[in-house]
């Protein structure tokens, strides 16, 4: 009989369509305690792996409608290290090959070997293990999941986030869209005493309003239209571990409330249930809005804006650590190579500076997608650029934003709008109006009149 310790309590799905197959393996396997679900067919079965989580999947290849090829081609897409164990009756070389390259644990042929069924799901899940270990660990050393800088601002995150992250106290972290919140909440976890149970992340503001409640807290099959199967809540899947509630401040007043009850009595209910069920969850929430500002709109709830604000944790806007970009440019200059196979360049001072001196109103996110567009574009070893592309990037952006709050006649808005264009045009052709009139298809003196009626002139250099 195999260790307990590697299998308590695992789940193994069966997806298969022949019933003799299932109750054979149901007996062999809930005898060696492990829980047993079972799918008929491909579509009920990748609806399964989604609702019940199973820690290996059994795939029958021969199967009416979607084969096991099909299934597992799926499963991959979503689920990259879940094991599968392909089973058939109809095993040939070819079929093995197949199942393995699309990324199959192991392949077994029916009428299936009681020993060698048991050894293959030992170390199906053994691998498991293993996988999640890997993933962990390169979540820790990985640039991209760190929250990278010197400066006094990032180290007084940093502190907090060490001294906030052995507890269990509920954490607000706020701050404008790319300033490292997901990076702060997986910090805060990795330095928890939950750190070897689930972190479960939900974005709010991605699921719809309708759709929130069946998330968060699961439903019961046929609770409502296209509930065909019973669906495990975020929060359930965080048990013992932790949840993070990005954008929470898009959450609709409804999920607000069921929250809110979550949080006060540590039990949520599924749609479409009256069953109160246990739940053991550490909340990280944030947001980018100004909650207090919302609840004086009744957008939010204050109680609960009270329960998640335990520990407030504001992440500082680049322009306020901007003495951390290089630390990050070289952070982001070395991931980038590696994950696209291009030799390391090397960022010039005059573009270092260049990107120290730009405001970076999309903050740290921003500033990766630029190092990133400049490593792909640049073609020698070195990255060039100089700071006037920036400036005029940026003042694009500043133009746009005026644009949508532009008070003033139609006719005073079509003038602001062709001055900014011509503007615009002007700086990108280093201000060559013979060079700019012709790519406009106009007369240079046409443009030249344009120049004197808006008052455009090159501005001097600094």
């Amino acid at each position: 009989m195999l260790s307990k310790g590697i299998h308590h309590m695992k789940t193994i799905l069966i997806i298969d369509d022949d019933k003799s197959v299932r109750d054979s393996l149901k007996m062999i396997l809930e005898y060696e305690h492990y829980k047993v679900e079972f799918a008929e067919n491909g579509e009920l079965g990748l609806h399964q792996i989604e609702t019940i989580l199973p820690d290996v999947v059994m795939l029958d290849i021969k199967m009416a409608g979607m084969d096991g090829i099909e299934v597992l081609t799926k499963i991959r897409n979503r689920h990259d290290e879940l094991p599968v164990i392909m089973i058939s009756g109809h095993g040939n070389i070819e079929t093995a090959v197949e199942a393995t390259k699309l990324g199959a644990f192991d392949f077994l042929s029916k009428p299936l070997d009681r020993d060698k069924l048991l050894v293959t799901i030992r170390n199906a899940l053994q691998q498991a293990i293993l996988s999640e270990e890997n993933r962990t660990l390169r979540e820790h050393v990985d640039g991209k999941r760190q929250i990278l800088g010197s400066s006094p601002a990032i180290l007084k995150v940093l502190d907090i986030i060490e001294r906030i992250a052995k507890t269990d106290s509920r954490v607000l972290i706020t701050g404008e869209n790319g300033t490292g919140k997901e990076l702060a909440a997986r910090a805060i976890y990795r330095q928890s005493k939950r750190r070897a149970k689930p972190f479960v992340e939900v974005n709010c503001a991605a699921i719809p309003a309708e759709l929130i409640e069946s998330e968060l807290f699961g439903h019961e099959k046929g609770s409502f239209t296209g509930a065909t199967v019973q669906r495990i809540g975020k929060f359930e899947q965080a048990d013992e571990g932790t949840l993070f509630l990005d954008e929470i401040g898009d959450m609709s007043l409804q999920a607000q409330a069921k929250v809110l009850r979550a949080l006060e009595e540590n039990t949520i209910e599924r749609v479409g249930s009256n069953k109160l069920l246990n739940v053991d969850v550490r909340v990280l929430a944030a947001t980018n809005k100004n909650l207090e500002a919302e609840i004086q709109k009744g957008n939010f709830r204050k109680d609960l804006f009270h329960r998640i604000n335990v520990i407030p944790l504001h992440m500082p806007p680049l322009r306020d650590h901007s003495s951390d970009i290089p630390i990050l440019t070289a952070a982001f200059v070395e991931d980038i190579c590696a994950r696209n196979g291009i030799a390391k360049k090397m960022i010039s001072p005059k573009t270092l500076d260049a990107l120290m001196q730009n405001d970076w109103p999309g903050n740290v996110r921003e500033l990766r997608n630029a190092v990133e567009r400049l490593i792909i574009l640049s073609p020698g070893n070195a990255v060039e650029i100089d700071a006037l592309s920036l400036k005029r990037h940026e003042s694009l952006q500043n133009a746009e934003a005026n644009f949508v709050n532009f008070k003033g006649t139609f006719q005073e808005f079509k003038d602001y709008a062709e001055a900014a264009f011509i503007k615009y045009q002007l700086e990108k052709n280093n201000w060559n109006v013979t060079k700019t009139a012709e790519l406009l298809d106009i007369q240079r003196s046409h443009l030249y009149t344009k120049l004197k009626q808006y008052g455009l002139e090159k501005e001097p250099e600094e």
